[in-house]
């Protein structure tokens, strides 16, 4: 049995969550729930905060991805 992400690429799965969620912003916005998305807003921008607060940056290289490196050679 083949696993998700042999059926299904990364592009194919965040086009699949983005039309989901437009979907259901749109269905929202059409049935006048706005405080609904206030609510979704403000907790999206909390997970994205603390995302971004626990991330571990300070211990990022730029080394190495995609095989670039910071120097011109």
């Amino acid at each position: 049995m083949a696993t998700l992400t042999d059926r299904f690429s990364r592009r194919g799965v965040a086009l699949f969550w983005l039309l989901l969620l437009s979907i259901l912003i749109g269905t929202l916005i059409y049935l006048e729930q706005i405080a609904i998305l206030y609510v979704l807003a403000t907790l999206s921008l909390v997970v994205l905060l603390l995302i971004v607060g626990f991330a571990d940056l300070e211990n990022v290289g730029i080394e190495g991805v995609d095989g670039l490196s910071a120097k011109n050679e």
